[in-house]
């Protein structure tokens, strides 16, 4: 067993820190034969056809010119197609440098390969990369920028697709999931199963605050489908594979059940004429599936994903009639800020909840204080010691992230 295949075993059985488990370690490894695992940020599988080089995903942007070298000391056999799993930017734009290479030595142009919506993503990319750059950089805690040229699919499809290439044959199929745009690729002669960003490792990212739509029922629906295929090696997009077809058939499963719970509660509420807000504080994931490695909320939150499922079947009002027409934060924060009498016991009192521990109340006091007062210094000192401590305890990036940016951004 190789190096990734133990690091597999470790991430199965749990010894490894949930916040680490995305941790790349850049090691390639032929995990099946012809099948060689690139372990990146987001993966890319090389697979040898024996007419050329086919590639599951192509990597990030901005680590193309690794993700060549890497495959490059794999093989320099042509590639002669590439199938993105999805339009995400970290894994549908690493293929330039080797379009780049073929040009160079007058080699046929790989197939692209992907769902129809990929193009309507990254055109609504194109139109949104100022907006996608800063969203990024508030998410992930660094300085990023988003591109603008992309590598369109030239072969689309609507629900399922059949790939020939050489000795291989792969079976693509459309999910709504993660995105609207999703292809999960089953290899029947090997029972390898790909599965995009439908599998990766942490609890699934169906509630993302600051991106579009996530499908939580439909991404079930998929990981259902995918279970049934009996697989006997799942290649994930994050994260590292899973050997074996009961391992397999439980992730998959278990995923699936973990979304069903949530939008079965959610829904429930939602029908019974709940309110957001009391639905956010009551549902919560299965408690039976906490302790398992590849369901840990790292990445995305629970309650975020029930938000995400209000808002498909419920749209953006909440149910709080003054939330409907709302006055303007700043004229809110203003009239608080009277109540209270002044800015400074709005601070004073947002100090004491914080240091009770009660951090999410001393968030709303700390931010109408700023709000009312923009260029109050104690205000904003206080806002930025208690947004880092939420950043602190956060477990989820994504929620790690907002709160960071917050605290940067009163300092």
């Amino acid at each position: 067993m190789g190096e990734i295949l133990e690091l597999a075993e470790r991430f199965w059985q749990g010894e490894i820190p949930p916040r680490d488990l995305w941790r790349p370690t850049g090691k390639r490894e032929e995990v099946a034969p012809g099948v060689v695992f690139i372990h990146s940020w987001a993966n890319v599988t090389v697979i040898r056809t024996g007419a050329g080089l086919v590639l599951i995903d192509t990597g990030n942007f901005t680590a193309r010119d690794r993700t060549f070298a890497a495959v490059r000391a794999i093989d320099p056999s042509l590639v002669t197609a590439a199938i993105y799993s999805h339009g995400h930017v970290d894994h549908a734009c690493g293929l330039p440098p080797f379009l780049a290479e073929g040009a160079d030595k007058g080699w046929p142009r790989p197939r692209i390969i992907g769902h129809r919506n990929i193009a309507r993503r990254f055109d609504r990319y194109r139109a949104t990369a100022p907006l996608n750059a800063l969203i990024n950089s508030r998410q992930f805690s660094v300085t990023t920028t988003w591109p603008t040229e992309y590598d369109y699919p030239d072969t689309e499809y609507d629900s399922t697709l059949r790939l020939e290439a050489g000795d291989v044959t792969l079976e693509l199929a459309h999910a709504r999931g993660e995105t609207d745009d999703h292809t999960w690729i089953w290899w029947p002669a090997r029972r390898i199963l790909f599965t995009g960003d439908l599998f990766f490792w942490v609890a699934p990212n169906a509630g993302n605050p600051q991106k579009v739509q996530r499908y939580a029922a439909e991404w079930a629906a998929a990981l259902r489908a995918m279970a049934e295929r009996g697989a006997e090696l799942l290649i994930p997009g994050h994260g590292v594979p899973i050997l074996g077809a009961e391992r397999v058939r439980q992730a998959l499963s278990e995923t699936a059940d973990w979304l069903e719970h949530l939008v079965t509660e959610t829904l429930r509420r939602m029908n019974e004429g709940a309110t957001l807000d009391a639905i956010v504080h009551e549902v919560k994931p299965p408690a039976h599936l906490a302790g398992r490695p590849y369901l840990q909320p790292v990445y995305d939150e629970p309650e975020f994903v029930v938000r995400n499922i209000w808002r498909l079947y419920g749209g953006w009002y909440d149910g709080v009639p003054s939330h409907l027409k709302p006055a303007s934060e700043t004229g809110i924060s203003r009239e608080v800020a009277t109540l209270a009498g002044g800015v400074e016991r709005l601070v004073k009192r947002a100090r004491q909840l914080a240091a009770s521990g009660e951090l999410e109340l001393a968030s709303h006091l700390i931010d109408w204080a700023a709000a009312a007062e923009p260029d109050h210094r104690s205000a904003h000192a206080a806002r930025a010691e208690i947004y880092e401590a939420r950043a602190e305890k956060a477990d989820a990036l994504m929620t790690r992230g907002i709160f960071s940016a917050t605290g940067k951004e009163s300092r």
